[in-house]
């Protein structure tokens, strides 16, 4: 797989995700106060991983935090967030070779980003939020929870299953430290959702 394949198969279905997720207010409250409570205990410049057509990147400008960057590997995701957030930077990109610079960030928000990023290249991904990251930075992470590394049919493109603990295994040595983690299953939703909070440290 590929980011290209990811990238095409959102790009094909972008019109129809944004008309059903492309508000705030489709969402889920609690993704929001979640999100939204990270926002306000990071500081530094924001980075959302994985920003797809832009509402969290524009939410994360709001509570005092003006300086966000959103990357995203679809073109029409990209092409849609600038147009409907043009105080926001926004560039496509691929998360394995994030267009950073080192230690420039000090938050990333990635929010089921990784969902569709096969097991052996995960790996890859997490280096490159070391490398951006500023010591001390902390990053949240939206996952599907389940049998880690088991792969699932989503309706864009296959994805993966993770734990808190299998994702605390590949943080720690990276120089994360796991601060909290949380799984829900919605009413009517098919699979759990998970989410965590790792700060990088500081030696």
């Amino acid at each position: 797989m590929t980011m290209t394949e990811i990238a095409a198969a959102y790009d094909s279905r972008a019109a129809e995700y944004i008309d059903l997720f492309g508000t705030i207010d489709q969402l889920a409250e609690r993704d929001r106060e979640t999100i939204t409570t990270w926002r306000d205990a990071t500081t530094g410049r924001l980075l959302d991983a994985g920003c797809g057509p832009g509402l969290w990147s524009q939410e994360l400008t709001t509570g005092g935090v003006r300086d966000v960057v959103g990357l995203d590997a679809s073109a029409e995701f990209v092409a849609a967030a600038r147009a409907r957030y043009p105080d926001v930077s926004f560039q496509r990109a691929d998360l394995a070779a994030i267009p950073l610079s080192d230690s420039s960030v000090g938050g990333i928000l990635a929010w089921y980003s990784i969902i569709h990023t096969p097991p052996t290249e995960l790996p890859a991904i997490l280096a490159e939020f070391v490398r951006v990251l500023t010591p001390g930075g902390s990053a949240l992470v939206g996952f599907v929870d389940g049998d880690p590394g088991e792969a699932f049919d989503h309706a864009v493109h296959t994805a993966y299953y993770w734990s808190a603990e299998a994702l605390t295994d590949l943080l720690a040595p990276l120089g994360f430290v796991v601060e909290q983690a949380s799984t829900r299953q919605d009413p009517g939703a098919r699979r759990r959702q998970g989410d965590l909070v790792a700060t990088l440290s500081r030696l």
